[in-house]
């Protein structure tokens, strides 16, 4: 511990208050910095990039997809980094990381030229090459890395206060993500996007400082306990308060809880990025216009904003596996509403549908993972499940394509989604918490 102070510029235990509070500020400034490696961030650069590049849609979506991929496979090991190296490191060089990346996406259309004209051959593969590359970067470093960094600090600070905690970092972060595209494109509209990438270098530069100063990995490591509790002095006690036994991820990989919650999240991821992605395209093919299909998302995030706070206010009154069971209620609703979408019930189920399922994955994928499986693996527990959604995420576009694209709907979703649904509804009945 006299180690880890001394490497410290910033001694928590000087704080006039519990530092806890300060890494929640912090740890969710650091998931909210992720946005640009998130899909919600690079999807506003999508049209004037490929144009840029010379690269058609499918082309520039089938190189975002390739790199995602690649990125779900290898996040697994940033979560062994965590437990390994803590937070602060692992944020730290994932923000650089991230701040590389972005530099060279933005010189990406140079890059691009430069390597024709010394190979002289001027092939699409180059540039989508490129750009796979880039986005695999993009993805490990922004959506995976910093991301799970920062989140993870966060639920290691709080034990019993947890679900606040969660609840304040949730709002904030969905106001947040939710607005940026809006600002996203006024920055590319007034500047460019190669601009715009590399304003988002420079604060993400000076935001890997604010990183190395304040990121802390443990209160233990500071001779603090999580929630600032100053009555468990004894080390014993304090076990019987935390304690859990610690799950390793091979042992966490044993437990149907770890299946069950970990495949509802990437249904979720895959849904919601597969509807986001082909919103216009999943309205129109049932003759609404587009201004339909944008219309479902601000009602939809009220919804989602409103069951992460009230059910993260009383996560430690409530068995997670209500949580469970009701997400799941949520994403049958959603499906439900999917597939029946031109009849009166069918926009107001997608909306609450997709509402609850994006409130409790806000909730239940910070929770759930301390909770059953403790803190000494976290970061390879919650890096696997990291892949698990990433991976989701990537595929979902593809797949709501190619149904369309084979049978003229997207109804087979909504059916196929359903189907997994109930296995998962069977499947977790007896997805008890392991403690």
């Amino acid at each position: 511990m006299a180690q880890s102070k001394k490497n410290h510029f910033i001694n928590p235990t000087k704080s006039p208050f519990f530092y806890g509070y300060i890494i929640l500020v912090i740890g969710a400034i650091g998931v909210y910095c992720s946005i640009p490696g998130q899909t919600i961030g690079v999807s506003v650069f999508t049209d004037p990039v490929k144009d840029a590049l010379g690269l058609s849609r499918n082309q520039f979506s089938n190189a975002y997809m390739i790199g995602t991929i690649i990125s779900s496979l290898v996040i697994g090991r940033a979560g062994v980094w965590f437990d390994r190296y803590g937070a602060r490191y692992v944020a730290f060089f994932a923000t650089l990381t991230l701040v590389t990346t972005l530099f060279l996406c933005s010189w990406s259309v140079q890059m691009s030229e430069f390597i024709k004209n010394t190979l002289n051959n001027h092939t699409w593969w180059i540039p989508f090459s490129l750009m796979t590359c880039l986005f695999f970067l993009l993805r490990f470093a922004g959506q995976g890395v910093l991301t799970m960094a920062s989140r993870n600090m966060i639920m290691i600070w709080f034990d019993k206060n947890r679900g606040k905690v969660n609840m304040f970092s949730s709002v904030a972060l969905s106001f947040g993500f939710s607005s940026s595209p809006i600002w996203i494109n006024t920055l590319i509209d007034n500047n460019g996007w190669e601009i715009t990438w590399r304003y988002f270098a420079i604060g993400l530069l000076i935001f890997s400082v604010l990183v190395f100063l304040f990121y802390k990995n443990k209160p233990e490591e500071h001779g603090l306990l999580p929630d600032g509790d100053s009555n468990r002095t004894n080390p014993k006690e304090e076990n019987k308060v935390l304690a859990h036994k610690q799950f390793t991820l091979k042992e966490a990989m044993n437990t149907r809880s770890f299946w069950m919650y970990g495949l509802m999240l990437a249904f979720n991821s895959f849904f919601i990025t597969g509807l986001t992605f082909h919103v216009v395209s999943i309205f129109a093919s049932e003759g609404f216009p587009k201004s339909d299909a944008i219309s479902i998302f601000l009602p939809g995030s009220v919804v989602a904003v409103t069951v992460s706070t009230v059910f993260n206010w009383l996560s430690n009154r409530l068995p997670l596996k209500l949580y469970l069971y009701l997400m799941l209620l949520g994403g049958i609703l959603a499906s439900i509403g999917f597939l029946f979408l031109t009849t009166p019930i069918g926009k107001p189920f997608l909306i609450v549908g997709f509402g609850i399922m994006g409130g409790f994955f806000a909730v239940l994928n910070a929770l759930a993972w301390p909770r059953f499986f403790g803190r000494d693996h976290l970061g390879a527990i919650t890096g696997k499940i990291m892949s698990f959604l990433i991976l989701a995420s990537a595929l979902a576009p593809s797949i709501f394509s190619l149904c369309f694209s084979t049978f003229n709907s997207y109804s087979l979703v909504g059916y196929l989604g359903l189907a997994f649904l109930m296995f998962l509804v069977l499947g977790s009945l007896k997805a008890n918490n392991p403690q």
